[in-house]
């Protein structure tokens, strides 16, 4: 496994920043201007300090209900696509006015979870996004809510947001939220809760910091920040959660002050690929391993052999992407497959050699190659 760096220390030319909905919506419903103008505002200013910004924006659907004048929250996907598509136009259309301001511009990206999962529309985002960065221009993201599907969608803008950090190997991701950052108790209900200014691993007792839902206007909470955490900070990229009262903070934690939670990266990037195995493609089944299997591909950077497989879920063919879960059928890894499921089940806890024979490969096989398989545990 990757290990954390030690210190918070960044050299950081390239951001992204994701607003939420909490952050930009207006007391009496719709999007407050003044806020999404100061968040433009410190976008300006780190550029001003020659750093790159994407944005990932929510915001569609409240913007939405401002314009039509609803008090609740969509309840069922096609009303909540509706809304999303009367909001969308809008809200890029406040975002590109308040750039103008600073002689900046814009661009609306819409991403659905489909544009990631595809490796040649993963490569092809990835392109459009750097082209845009060259040419000095603002990306703004969103997913795109008015043609998802909820199996085939980001469900919030935070796990949306970690993967666009991947995509355009940014060195930092920072999420504006309505809170100060992660406590050790929930500050509403607890007074004496202490922030926690950094973070180095993401263990089951900070995982269990982060209960409750998020706002009645966005669709995460504490849980999906730390899921981003969990993605982003793998590729070796840092997470920092800010207040979205004050935007201004992300430039003052980028010239030294301690603000917010600072999520520690692991050491070592991941290549575009790797990323996209482990969290941008959508697996077609799992294969359990045993414990040997296990720590070879945890600790000694092994491929994936027939002899550590137990069990096989799911239907593939050869060069599909597959879950590696243990025991305990907890995920460790994913992985390109070398082998079709009836081919892995077929040969399942056999040497090599063996299953070479069995399968008519001729050679010793591999069900996963260590240059097709990241660690996601």
């Amino acid at each position: 496994m990757a290990k954390r760096t030690s210190t918070p220390g960044l050299n950081v030319n390239r951001v992204v920043v994701k607003v939420g909905s909490s952050s930009l919506n207006h007391p009496n419903g719709g999007i407050s201007h003044v806020s999404l103008a100061l968040f433009v505002g410190e976008i300006a200013r780190l550029r001003e300090m020659g750093i790159e910004v994407v944005i990932v924006s929510s915001g569609a659907v409240a913007a939405g209900m401002g314009i039509l004048g609803h008090q609740t929250k969509p309840k069922t996907v096609s009303e909540k696509q509706a809304t999303a598509a009367v909001g969308q136009g809008y809200l890029i259309q406040r975002y590109n006015e308040e750039l103008a301001r600073f002689g900046l511009i814009g661009a609306q990206i819409l991403l659905t979870r489909v544009d990631l999962a595809k490796r040649e529309r993963y490569t092809n985002a990835r392109n459009t996004l750097e082209a845009l960065l060259q040419k000095g221009v603002v990306p703004i993201v969103n997913e795109n809510d008015t043609v998802a599907v909820e199996e085939l969608c980001f469900g919030d803008n935070d796990r949306l947001s970690a993967m666009v950090a991947g995509l355009v190997d940014a060195q930092l991701l920072a999420i504006f939220s309505d809170i100060d950052g992660l406590y050790t108790d929930n500050p509403r209900v607890n007074r004496d809760a202490e922030l926690i200014p950094m973070v180095q691993d993401i263990t089951p007792e900070i995982e269990q910091l982060a209960a409750g839902k998020g706002s009645d206007l966005g669709t995460g909470g504490m849980g999906t920040k730390l899921q981003a955490a969990k993605i982003v900070t793998s590729f070796g990229i840092g997470m920092l959660i800010l207040n979205g009262s004050r935007p201004d903070e992300l430039g003052r934690f980028l010239l030294g002050a301690q603000v917010g939670t600072f999520f520690q990266p692991c050491r070592g990037r991941l290549p575009s690929r790797k990323r996209w195995l482990a969290w941008g493609a959508i697996s077609e089944g799992a294969i359990q391993v045993d414990e040997g299997a296990k720590s070879a591909i945890l600790w000694e950077g092994k491929s994936l052999l027939p002899k550590g497989v137990i069990n096989v879920e799911g239907s593939w063919e050869r060069g599909n992407l597959v879950r590696v879960i243990d025991k305990k059928r907890d995920e460790i890894a994913r992985g390109l497959v070398a082998l079709s499921s009836q081919e892995v089940d077929k040969c399942k806890g056999l040497h090599s050699e063996e299953a070479a024979a069995l399968i008519g490969l001729g050679r010793g096989c591999e069900v996963i190659h260590r240059d097709f398989l990241t660690v996601t545990r």
